[in-house]
Formats: C-alpha cells, sequence, structure tokens
C-alpha cells in the first residue's frame, strides 16, 4: 500500500514537473523559429523583394494557417464576440502589420540580421514599462524584485541605445573584412546615418510590438480562443498591410513570387511566426503573463549571430556585442526579478 502511494506520488511530481515545463520549452521553440525568420527576410530582401509585400503574404498566410487550426480545434468553443474584441483585433493589426513588422523590415534592409535580433533583447523592458502603466505589472521600489526589474529596464535601454550609436570595430568575420563594410567604406558618413536609421526603425518596431503583447494579454482575458483570436488578428493586419503595400508600392511586378527564396519567407514568416509562433506565445501569456513570455529572446540572438556569421557572411561588431551583453544582462535582472515576485 505505501509503495503504491509513493508510485502515485512519484507520477504526480513528474506530470507537475512536465506542466511546468511546457511554457520554457515553447518558448525556446518561438525564439528559435524567430532566428531563423531573420535570416530567411534578410535574404528576401537583399533578393529584391518589396519589405510591404513581404508583410501582406506573410499575414495573408497567417491568416489561413491560423483559420484553419481554429476551426480544428476551438470551433466547438462558446466565446462571445464582442464589439471591444473587434476593436482589439483590429489594433493588433495596426499594430502588428502596419507598424512593427513594416518598420522592422526597413530597419533590417540597413543593419544586419544578427544585429536586428540582439536590438530585439530590449523588447521585455518596453514590455515591463508598458505592463507596469497599464497596472499590469507589480511595482513596489522598496521590494529587491521591483529594484531588479526597473534596474534591468535601465540596463537595456543603455544596451540598445550602445548598439545604435557605437558600431565600433569589427570583432568577428568569417571574411576578414565584411562586404558591407567593403561597399560601406566609401562613404562612412553615410553608413553610419543608415546604421543609426536602421537602429531606430528596429527600435521602434519592438515598442510597437510590445504594446501589441499587451493589447493581446488583455483581449485574451475578454475572449478565450487564442487561435481564433490571432487569425482574426491576422486577417487585420492582411487587409492593412494591403491598403498600405497598394499605396506605397505600385509596382505590379513586386507582387510576383518565385520559387525560390521570395515565396519561402512570407511562407515562413505566415506559418511559422506570425500563425505559430504568434499563437504559442498567445499560450505563454495565458499561463506566465508577458515578460516571461519575451525573457527568452537572447536564444534567437545566438542562434541569429551564428547564423548570418556563417551563412550569411555578415560580421559581428564590437558595439553591437557590448550593447547585447548590457541587453540581455537587463534583461535576466528583469526574468529575476519577476521569479522573486512570484514566489514571494
Amino acid at each position: 500500500m505505501e509503495e503504491q502511494s509513493e508510485r502515485v506520488s512519484g507520477k504526480s511530481k513528474r506530470q507537475k514537473l512536465i506542466q511546468e515545463s511546457i511554457p520554457y520549452v515553447l518558448c525556446l521553440f518561438c525564439n528559435v523559429c524567430v532566428a531563423g525568420y531573420y535570416m530567411v527576410s534578410k535574404v528576401s530582401l537583399n533578393k529584391g523583394l518589396s519589405r510591404y509585400v513581404l508583410v501582406t503574404y506573410g499575414y495573408a498566410f497567417g491568416t489561413l494557417a491560423t483559420a484553419l487550426l481554429a476551426f480544428l480545434f476551438e470551433r466547438n468553443k462558446t466565446c462571445k464576440m464582442t464589439i471591444p474584441v473587434l476593436r482589439n483585433c483590429f489594433l493588433i493589426g495596426v499594430l502588428g502589420a502596419v507598424l512593427a513588422r513594416t518598420m522592422f523590415f526597413m530597419g533590417l534592409q540597413y543593419t544586419s540580421q544578427a544585429f536586428a535580433s540582439a536590438l530585439s533583447n530590449i523588447f521585455p523592458a518596453f514590455t515591463f514599462v508598458l505592463a507596469v502603466l497599464f497596472r499590469m505589472e507589480k511595482l513596489d521600489i522598496t521590494k529587491h524584485s521591483s529594484q531588479a526589474k526597473i534596474g534591468g529596464t535601465i540596463l537595456s535601454f543603455i544596451g540598445a541605445t550602445v548598439m545604435t550609436l557605437v558600431k565600433g570595430i569589427t570583432v568577428i568575420s568569417i571574411h576578414g573584412q565584411s562586404s558591407h563594410n567593403q561597399s560601406a567604406s566609401t562613404s562612412k558618413l553615410s553608413f553610419d546615418k543608415d546604421w543609426i536609421k536602421g537602429s531606430s526603425l528596429l527600435v521602434a518596431s519592438e515598442l510597437s510590438s510590445a504594446a501589441l503583447y499587451i493589447l493581446q494579454t488583455k483581449t485574451v482575458k475578454m475572449y478565450a480562443a487564442p487561435l481564433t483570436l490571432t487569425a482574426l488578428s491576422c486577417l487585420s493586419g492582411t487587409l492593412l498591410s494591403t491598403i498600405m503595400t497598394a499605396i506605397l508600392d505600385h509596382r505590379a511586378a513586386s507582387w510576383r513570387l518565385s520559387w525560390n527564396i521570395t515565396l519561402f519567407a512570407p511562407l515562413y514568416n505566415g506559418v511559422m511566426v506570425i500563425g505559430l509562433v504568434l499563437y504559442v506565445r498567445t499560450v505563454v501569456i495565458q499561463r506566465k503573463g508577458p515578460v516571461f513570455a519575451t525573457a527568452f529572446n537572447p536564444l534567437s540572438t545566438i542562434v541569429a549571430a551564428v547564423a548570418g556569421l556563417f551563412i550569411l557572411g555578415e560580421a559581428l561588431h564590437l558595439g553591437s556585442i557590448i550593447g547585447a551583453m548590457l541587453t540581455i544582462l537587463g534583461l535576466y535582472a528583469i526574468l529575476w526579478g519577476k521569479k522573486k515576485e512570484e514566489g514571494a
């Protein structure tokens, strides 16, 4: 009898451990997918694919993927659709497609995929600030947990500033000198301006994404069917980005996709990132909150940096490395504060 009780207890502990590890595994999966997204997007943009068309097709594929999943897994849910929920889905489309994605691709064209991935580590700091402003995060400056989150946010902003303003010398390059540096050496001032412009666009993109996460968190509480919400948000993004592309890119040839990276990039972007990753992160947000969901970004930074170095031949610069280290330290200070707060 006692042996059977111990066996049941051991099984219960294993089940609990598996349940507790699920959010961590999902976050790791998401960031590996995102690292691939940085690389295929950069390659497709270099091949001449319009950034506006990339956003539009990406959201269109994302809509199809998430609508199918919503039909399969959530068609029997009896959640009530309301005007505020539809309004929020529309706003998520604005923040995601029109602002975050478009500015991200614009910034990516001026920088590198490794740099864009490293700068994305400021995302948790933006998320934390907005979560505090909307009273979704506790803040008591007398507690160590709050001090850690505030300090981590400041450190992340310092790191992002260093990455934006200080490019520095080339530290690692498999070509001795990157082709990007060679092409830019004829006009250093122009290159630096482009680098700062690209960095600023990437920062603005991360801020828009953080606002999207906050709105997404509120919307999930109003309508507990994350796949359906993701599909509606993707549909909103598709319609809005189509209008934006029609206004800003008048070339009919821009819409043509070939059987190469220009087709694979929006397909991967839509199905894996906009569709699957957005849904998985919604599930994680439901369980652990928006700050936890963004705390694993350094993994995609490492994967993107290695891929950029060996596959795309991108160099790593001193300013980017120092800034990324500061931002990652800040990120983990925020995560430590969050963990300590949950354990209190």
